[in-house]
C-alpha cells in the first residue's frame, strides 16, 4: 500500500480513501496565535510529522506491551481504550501497516465495533523508560479471518491499521517509577526548561515567553528528561 501526501496537508492511500486531514484545525490555529506558538507548531509539523513508520518508530512499538486506542463511535463520539499484551504484541507488518490482536474481553466490542462503523483510529504509544510518546493516525479494519487470527496467540480478532500520520511527543510529563515528573508545575517547585527547547534551530521558533526564559536560564536546573 503506497501512501502519498496531498496538497491540503492531508494524506491519502493509493486506493483514494482519505485517511487523515490537516494537522491543525481552526481551533488549534487560534490557540497557537493566542500563545505565540504557530512558528513552533509549523516547524514541528515540517520536521517531526511523517506518513510512514521509520526505524525508530518500529523499534519503539516492538518494545511496548501497551497501547491506547482512540476510535469514533456511530454517533460521532470519541472513545479511548487501553490494550495490553506481551512485549511486542502489536505487530509491525511494514512501514505502513500495524496489526493489533484483540483478546477476550467484556463482550461489549466497542473499540472494534467503532472501527467497523467508522474506521478512523488513533494510537498512543508511551515509552516510560525513555520517556517518549508517539501518536499514529490512520484507518483500520477488523479481521476475524483464521489466517489473520492465527498470527496472534489467544486473539479473537485482529485490528489491521493502515498508517496515515505519525508524530512523536516530548515525554517530559510522563511519570516514571511512581514519581511525579519534575516538569509538573508546583507552588514550591520551578520546572526545568526541557532540553529540546535549547536546540539552536528551534529557539527562534519558540514563543516569546520561552525565548525570554532561556535568556535568563543558567542551565543549572537539568532538563534532560524532557529532551
Amino acid at each position: 500500500m503506497i501512501i502519498v501526501s496531498t496538497t491540503n496537508g492531508g494524506t491519502t492511500m493509493s486506493d483514494g480513501d482519505t485517511v487523515i486531514g490537516q494537522l491543525y484545525g481552526d481551533g488549534a490555529r487560534a490557540l497557537q496565535q493566542t500563545f505565540d506558538s504557530q512558528r513552533l507548531a509549523d516547524t514541528l509539523s515540517a520536521v517531526a510529522v511523517h506518513d510512514v513508520l521509520d526505524d525508530d518508530d518500529i523499534a519503539l512499538i516492538r518494545e511496548q506491551s501497551t497501547v491506547w486506542i482512540s476510535t469514533v463511535d456511530a454517533d460521532g463520539w470519541p472513545d479511548v481504550s487501553y490494550k495490553g499484551g506481551d512485549v511486542g504484541f502489536v505487530e509491525v507488518v511494514d512501514a505502513t501497516e500495524l496489526r493489533i490482536p484483540s483478546y477476550d474481553g467484556n463482550g461489549m466490542w466497542r473499540t472494534l465495533g467503532n472501527i467497523v462503523d467508522d474506521g478512523r483510529i488513533a494510537l498512543l504509544f508511551i515509552d516510560v523508560d525513555r520517556p517518549w510518546r508517539m501518536r499514529i493516525h490512520g484507518r483500520a479494519t477488523v479481521s476475524v479471518e483464521p489466517a489473520d487470527i492465527e498470527r496472534h496467540h489467544g486473539a479473537q480478532a485482529v485490528i489491521i491499521v493502515r498508517v496515515g500520520r505519525v508524530f512523536p511527543n516530548c515525554g517530559r510529563y510522563i511519570h516514571r517509577n511512581g514519581e511525579i515528573s519534575k516538569f509538573v508545575p508546583r507552588l514550591d517547585h520551578a520546572p526545568p526548561i526541557p532540553n529540546w527547547k535549547r536546540i539552536d534551530g528551534l529557539r527562534p521558533m519558540l514563543p516569546a515567553r520561552d525565548q525570554q526564559a532561556l535568556e535568563h536560564d543558567d542551565a543549572s536546573n537539568d532538563g534532560a528528561d524532557g529532551s
